[in-house]
């Protein structure tokens, strides 16, 4: 019990700038209270205890504002930063050094109580500010869930979901020191270069139609210097990608 207490403290002043020493992070932490607590009220649960452990679970919330049913599944060196409104489900399972940020559902979409019902977290798992994890699907291995995403199916290993309903962008070859630096901590989700995916197709489209007007109007050039003739349609409003850049940033 002690050990898994300062293991969890260790994962902490890892993986939070803000944490200064072992005594802070023990007394005012309420992630780390929450999950304490979680694994007395499972052990009541799994004990047959199912009362007690729901009772228990109701008491960390009131101290908490994290809410973690007692048959959910946590693993090792979970760190839930801030915390105040988390909700975890019933058929919940939280992979080991996974991280969670305030606000965050993993939140089931079926009636049946027989069913897995709430979402799977891999290994190293990064869930951000906010964010909906719905549904008894996995989040792969390294995966990580920008702030105030909903999820409503599974993310690959390593990749990221981004947006309402969330986008898969998967991972990119990035050089060596980028990829370390992103194991070592990705506040609330964010990573270097993980923007949109539908923003950066947008922005592609846009990229395209102007090189094609530009082609266009060489080929209109070059046919007028041949004595070639050719109808102009009547003239539109001037196509201006770096406005319409804007607009989809």
């Amino acid at each position: 019990m002690f050990s898994r207490i300062r293991e969890d403290i260790s994962s902490i002043i890892d993986r939070d700038p803000a944490a200064r020493n072992a005594w802070e992070v023990l007394t005012c932490y309420p992630g780390l209270h929450a999950v304490v607590l979680h694994r007395v009220a499972q052990w009541c649960w799994l004990s047959g205890w199912k009362w007690l452990g729901r009772f228990i679970s109701q008491l960390a919330r009131w101290f908490t504002g994290i809410e973690i049913h007692p048959g959910a599944t946590i693993g090792r060196r979970v760190f839930i930063d801030h915390g105040f409104g988390v909700v975890i489900g019933e058929t919940a399972e939280v992979g080991d050094d996974c991280t969670i940020y305030q606000g965050v559902t993993l939140g089931g979409t079926s009636l049946n109580k027989g069913a897995k019902r709430h979402p799977t977290l891999g290994r190293g798992v990064i869930i951000g500010a906010g964010a909906q994890v719905l549904g008894g699907f996995t989040v792969g291995d390294g995966a990580k869930i920008g702030s105030n995403a909903v999820v409503v199916k599974e993310v690959p290993p390593g990749a990221t979901a981004v947006g309402n309903p969330a986008r898969v962008v998967l991972k990119s070859p990035q050089d060596s020191r980028e990829q370390a630096a992103a194991r070592l901590f990705a506040a609330y989700g964010v990573t270097p270069n993980g923007d949109d995916p539908l923003s950066k197709a947008l922005h592609g489209l846009i990229d395209q139609a102007a090189a094609q007007e530009h082609q266009m109007e060489v080929i209109l050039a070059a046919l007028k210097s041949a004595g070639i003739g050719c109808q102009r349609l009547t003239e539109q409003d001037k196509f201006n990608p770096e406005q319409l850049n804007k607009l989809v940033e």
